[in-house]
């Protein structure tokens, strides 16, 4: 059988990690009950499992367990946040404001607000990918309802300055939303010190299973108040309903427990082996950072190579190492990453880029590895 390629695809999903496995095995066949089924002891046990993964996951961002609403992921979480927003506040107000860089998950749900008559406003981003603050709040108005900041980029790793985007929310009462998708178990959150009143999680970023994340709601200063956007059964305080998938909660809770328990020797790990691929990478002319250098997840490295083919390249490295050039999500589409645009590349060098996600198990010889790949293809590619 033929050696698979190095994974360097952190960003688009992480394997779960076997002490996850193992918390979740029980609740498929022992502990199967329906947490709802509150007459009988397999009901208990289901729901006191729940509720045990709704007090981690609420510790690891300084909440309560009762603030957690647990959803299919980020992306029915993202779509909570701004459409219950947009359709609880709508006497409020009609305007939004997002970044040009965010997720689709972000984007799409208010392009479609747009649709019915909201006004969206698309921040632009530095250079290095950050969100200027004065522009930022000289775009705060009377009708703002939310403003919704990713946490940390999913294609470039920038990790957002929202401690200070929470306080300008705050003083304009105005309400402030984060997908932390890619931030969680890997940088500190806190929603208390940040001012965050919407925060959607995910686990499979996290070595946790796939089709389970949640989504952060306030309950006090402010309360917040959300539109359903899932009728039939009332579940979540009537904000999400469907029966809650006991085992996956449960890997959720565990893959966030494990994240921060080793968060600050994995995160020096992680920064040591990007930094020792950029180093290497930086042997070749032309090879240009996208991010800000420091201010980034430790796992992400994000790098365009001029002169190149981008689709070449990755061909070119297939074989060798499995990466993308931009977000899972979006693989299928022909388009240069809107993330990269927003930096101010043109098309060539927005499709001539990588994105390196680097993991729990990546080891020095396979950084090493793979830089000598990128190199070598690159060199070759160049001379063609």
């Amino acid at each position: 059988m033929a050696q698979r390629p190095i994974y360097l695809d952190s960003h688009a999903t992480t394997p779960v990690d076997p002490r996850v496995v193992e918390a979740m095995l029980p609740f498929f066949t022992e502990h199967f009950g329906n947490p709802a089924s509150l007459t009988h002891s397999y009901g208990w046990e289901a729901e006191a499992a729940v509720q045990q993964a709704r007090e981690t996951l609420a510790t690891a961002i300084n909440a309560s367990p009762e603030e957690i609403v647990l959803t299919s992921g980020a992306t029915e979480a993202n779509n909570l946040a701004i459409k219950g927003v947009a359709e609880a506040y709508f006497a409020k107000g009609r305007h939004m404001i997002t970044v040009q860089t965010e997720h689709n998950a972000v984007l799409d749900p208010c392009a479609y607000l747009e649709t019915l008559g909201f006004e969206v406003t698309y921040l632009p981003v530095q250079a290095d990918g950050l969100v200027d603050l004065d522009t930022l709040a000289k775009a705060l108005r009377d009708d703002t309802v939310l403003v919704s900041v990713m946490a940390a980029n999913n294609e470039i790793g920038v990790l957002q300055p929202l401690a200070e985007i929470g306080a300008l929310c705050r003083d304009r009462a105005i309400l402030f939303h984060s997908d932390a998708a890619q931030a969680i178990g890997k940088v500190p959150l806190d929603v208390q010190a940040m001012g965050i009143d919407l925060l959607s999680l995910t686990a499979h970023k996290v070595y946790g299973p796939k089709g389970i994340g949640a989504l952060y709601v306030r309950r006090r200063n402010p309360r917040v108040q959300l539109a359903a956007q899932l009728h039939g059964g009332g579940h979540e305080r009537g904000m999400r309903s469907g029966t809650l998938y006991t085992p996956q909660i449960v890997g959720f809770a565990k893959a966030v427990e494990l994240g921060l328990g080793e968060m600050e020797p994995e995160g020096q790990r992680l920064t040591t082996l990007r930094d020792r691929l950029w180093d290497q990478l930086q042997s070749l002319a032309g090879v240009h950072l996208n991010g800000h250098p420091s201010q980034r997840l430790p796992g992400n490295l994000n790098v365009s190579f001029t002169g190149v083919d981008g689709q070449a390249l990755l061909l070119g490295l297939r074989s060798t190492v499995a990466l993308s050039s931009g977000a899972a999500c979006s693989t299928a589409s022909t388009a240069p990453s809107h993330v990269l645009k927003a930096l101010g590349h043109d098309d060539a060098l927005a499709y001539a880029s990588l994105r390196f996600g680097l993991g729990r198990w990546t080891t020095e010889a396979e950084i090493d590895q793979v830089a000598a790949a990128v190199v070598t293809t690159v060199q070759a590619l160049r001379t063609k």
